[in-house]
């Protein structure tokens, strides 16, 4: 069984989760002048908070899920259907923060997917539609066979992780964009 470093860590992972959701909010509103959802600039602030709650932190979450020692013993279905809520509660604010984005743009007549932040974080989105259809579809629909389910697994969790890092990658991308685009067009 974990030992107790294993628990502390995770308490930790999910705290630095929490603080990365709240600094970003602090940010948005007191840096970025709040939130609204009329297709101002306002409503812009929306994306980086919903992204990093959803690619970031929900999704981490939920692929930490069966890393957890609880979940490796007993009936594998609860397990299963923890991650997939996870994961779910992440597509949707993701879906959020790309309407709020999108909207934004539209409202401004400014050009969507024109940079390398765009074009990393839709591909992200759409790898992990992608994957959680086909984790839906293969690992929690009784319908698949353990073969087909012991051959797509190695491939589920490699995409996991390089969906997880390239999300990662995004949002480090769109914070240094927004920073540059605030010190250098703005002021």
């Amino acid at each position: 069984m974990a030992s107790g470093w294993f628990y502390l860590s995770c308490l930790l992972l999910g705290s630095l989760g929490s603080m990365c959701i709240l600094f970003t909010i602090y940010w948005m509103q007191y840096w970025r002048g709040g939130f609204a959802w009329n297709g101002s600039i306002y409503m812009f602030n929306w994306h980086p908070v919903l992204m990093v709650a959803g690619m970031v932190v929900f999704y981490g979450g939920a692929s930490l899920v069966y890393r957890l020692p609880q979940s490796w013993v007993g009936p594998r279905l609860p397990w299963k259907l923890l991650h997939a809520a996870l994961h779910l509660m992440a597509f949707i604010l993701t879906v959020v923060g790309l309407v709020a984005v999108f909207t934004f743009h539209n409202h401004g007549r400014i050009a969507n997917l024109y940079s390398l932040h765009s074009w990393l974080g839709i591909t992200a989105v759409f790898l992990f539609a992608c994957q959680w259809c086909l984790g839906f579809a293969v690992f929690l629909l009784p319908w698949a066979s353990m073969w087909l389910r012991s051959l797509l697994k190695p491939i589920h969790v490699f995409f996991g992780a390089a969906i997880l890092s390239l999300s990662i990658a995004s949002v480090i991308s769109g914070i240094n964009e927004k920073l540059f685009f605030s010190f250098c067009c703005y002021s």
